[in-house]
């Protein structure tokens, strides 16, 4: 998969903003590790840069900010080297979570431009931003229980913040929400137009950064363009008690049948339902798990145990069996190691959350 990342420097005056456009339009700005090494390095250098006041993150086109990494790629990756270690794709991991990482722990703020699809390795970049903005077009998801994988880039991190068990419910079920969802939940805190985009990034390059918080600085500017269309329809606040009644507990096998046996007629909860009864079993095991070890731990801790988490699942065949199902063959038929959650041997899922052999090291800064 081709794809950019334009890197520019906007304004002329003291102190300038720095401008990062993810530029693969034909994939839906999916991540490919050069567009990670791009974020990274601009960041970086941005971040020691007196100049630089404020951080800009954006997509190309009208329908996505980033729909998450080049998954094929990485399934490339796992084929080519069976049982692992699989160097790309687990490299890939390694900086992915060192950006998101320096992301979540900016000292400067940084303004993403949510709009569109946000999902997976998308939605990593817009919960470290400072200033989240979703639009009337955004559509947030966490789909990896779909293709075997994990909410990672920092999902073990802000799904357990979220109210209730809303991000229990979000990570195993694979259920989109949209910007209302987005602002009830945390992972927005900002609603405005697509239309308003270029208008709010000048507005920034003209600001004043000479006095005040450069945080309340773009906060001002942020609050000073009201949206003129509607908020869209909650979906989640309003469902808040059955969320929370369909995915409470200490037992996985309970909650999936639980969630199996419901029958009612709301849409959104019947998508959010085939979600995880059509899922990997697998990996709503290691997803239950993962957010069960992580509720109390720091950043740090966090993204550790996502790379190691990762390692493991890019050398076992269940990931890859996902994405040829879901994105190669398409026909949605994937062949599961398991037909229920119950089915996985304790042993086998523990073998997922230890070192993995020759896996790369996380470089934070």
């Amino acid at each position: 998969m081709s794809g950019t990342v334009d890197s520019n420097l906007l304004g002329d005056g003291p102190q300038r903003i720095g401008h990062l456009t993810l530029n693969a339009p034909q994939s839906l700005n999916s991540l490919n590790r050069e567009m990670v090494e791009t974020l990274l390095a601009s960041l970086l250098a941005w971040r020691d840069d007196a100049t630089v006041a404020a951080v800009f993150i954006d997509g190309t086109g009208d329908k996505a900010f980033c729909a998450g990494g080049d998954v094929q790629a990485l399934r490339d990756s796992c084929l080519a080297n069976p049982g692992g270690p699989c160097e790309y794709a687990e490299n890939f991991f390694a900086r992915e979570y060192r950006m998101n990482y320096i992301l979540h722990t900016y000292p400067k703020p940084v303004i993403c431009w949510g709009h569109g699809v946000v999902m997976g390795g998308g939605l990593g970049i817009l919960a470290g931003c400072s200033h989240r903005v979703v639009s009337e077009r955004t559509r947030i998801g966490m789909p990896e229980v779909t293709i075997a994988l994990f909410p990672d880039v920092g999902g073990s991190w802000f799904l357990n913040k979220m109210p209730g068990h809303l991000g229990r419910f979000l990570a195993l079920t694979a259920a989109n929400i949209n910007a209302v969802d987005a602002l009830f939940s945390g992972l927005g805190n900002y609603f405005l137009e697509h239309k308003q985009r270029d208008q709010v990034i000048a507005a920034l390059v003209s600001t004043d950064w000479s006095s005040g918080d450069p945080a309340h600085n773009v906060a001002a500017v942020l609050k000073g363009f009201p949206a003129e269309v509607a908020l869209p329809k909650a979906q989640v606040e309003p469902l808040m008690d059955e969320i929370n009644a369909w995915v409470s507990g200490d037992d996985l096998a309970e909650i999936v049948d639980r969630i199996a046996l419901w029958q009612g007629d709301d849409p959104w909860l019947v998508r959010a339902r085939d979600g995880l009864i059509n899922g990997s079993k697998l990996a709503a095991a290691w997803i239950f798990r993962q957010l069960n070890d992580t509720r109390d731990a720091n950043l740090e801790t966090v993204f550790i145990s996502e790379l190691r988490l990762a390692a493991h699942i890019m050398r076992h065949p269940e990931f890859s069996e996902g994405v040829r199902a879901l994105l190669i063959d398409k026909d949605r038929n994937p062949q599961w190691s398991y037909d229920a959650v119950g089915s996985v041997p304790d042993n086998v899922l523990d073998g997922f959350f230890v070192d993995a052999p020759g896996a790369p090291v996380l470089e934070l800064p």
